[in-house]
């Protein structure tokens, strides 16, 4: 499955588009475990000390939000959604 990072996320994983060996219908969820897992140093940037994800983070499916979406962090991805991840400019 391919995530796409912005800003100084692409530092971190080397690249804007990654490939991630996840099985398709993985909940959003599963699949940011599976970045931090290979990118450990994003916890970090995307997780507070409560593992939550900062609010200043966007991580989109399909252009949209999983934040505001009916299931949020457990919303399926299927091989051919796009997802996004980025920090919002004077995130912090």
């Amino acid at each position: 499955m391919k995530v796409n990072f912005f800003a100084t996320l692409r530092d971190i994983a080397g690249g804007k588009t990654v490939e991630l060996d996840v099985n398709h219908g993985i909940t959003a969820k599963e699949l940011l475990d599976a970045i931090i897992e290979r990118f450990p140093l994003m916890k970090k940037e995307l997780l507070n000390a409560d593992g939550r994800m900062y609010g200043h983070v966007h991580f989109f499916i399909n252009g949209r939000d999983v934040q505001f979406m009916d299931d949020q962090f457990q919303t399926k991805i299927m091989q051919e959604d796009t997802v996004n991840v980025f920090p919002a400019v004077g995130g912090g």
